[in-house]
């Protein structure tokens, strides 16, 4: 995905904004139809698929801003392209194309990605199987140039054929190893924190009366009823 901080993203930007497409717009559309792109290009990088979504936001664009749909769809094939360098099909060609390519290289990227899910389980402050393999798969993506749908195929495919078992049973026991108990911990503080001081000290007072109830009776009581036990 491009880096927002890169020096040549203002350039393209403007570039953009000087294309055929781009000039045919306000400054809010086209600051939209940008946006547009930006989540289709998210996209992209995640699945490898573009055109579902390409076609739901151009049919939203249109109807927001009294466009036609296929114009709207044009408009942001367009900017895209200005913007990202290549087409929408060209991005997600050359993703496949190097997930096809991917050699044991891979594999052992996604055994360190496995240990890497287990030390965020264990060692992190309540992050799930999900989002430990969410961020994994997004950073060995990167590594590898492909889809992050790519990287957890091939990351439960091995993980699958190590482990002789499935990584989504393996995830969920972690998680209720060391996951749950810090979420049930925290449910049990929030609703201590939530609850009335006054039912506190009355829970307290109850609990502290039984205990008095169950204590054996006073020395003085003992002694009067031994002054007044059987002749």
């Amino acid at each position: 995905m491009k880096d927002l901080f890169d020096p040549n993203h203002k350039q393209r930007l403007a570039e953009a904004r000087e294309s055929f497409s781009g000039r045919l717009l306000t400054d809010s559309q086209f600051n939209e139809a940008i946006a547009i792109t930006g989540i289709i290009e998210a996209e992209i990088y995640k699945s490898g698929t573009f055109k579902e979504k390409l076609s739901d936001y151009a049919y939203a664009f249109a109807r927001t801003e009294k466009f036609d749909v296929v114009k709207a769809e044009t408009t942001l094939r367009d900017l895209f392209k200005a913007n990202t360098g290549q087409t929408m099909n060209q991005l997600r060609e050359s993703l496949m194309d190097r997930e096809d390519q991917i050699d044991e290289g891979g594999d052992e990227r996604a055994k360190e990605a496995t240990r890497k899910i287990h030390a965020m389980i264990k060692d992190g402050e309540k992050i799930s199987f999900h989002r430990a393999y969410d961020t994994q798969a997004n950073e060995m993506a990167s590594e590898l140039g492909i889809t992050i749908i790519g990287a957890k195929r091939i990351i439960t495919d091995v993980f699958r054929s190590e482990a002789e078992g499935e990584l989504y049973d393996w995830g969920k026991t972690l998680e209720d190893k060391y996951f749950r108990p810090q979420i049930e911990a925290e449910k049990a503080g929030r609703k201590q924190a939530q609850e009335p001081a006054g039912e506190r000290r009355s829970r307290s007072v109850t609990a502290n009366g039984a205990d008095d109830q169950s204590a054996p009776a006073p020395a003085r009581s003992r002694r009067r009823a031994r002054a007044h036990g059987p002749a």
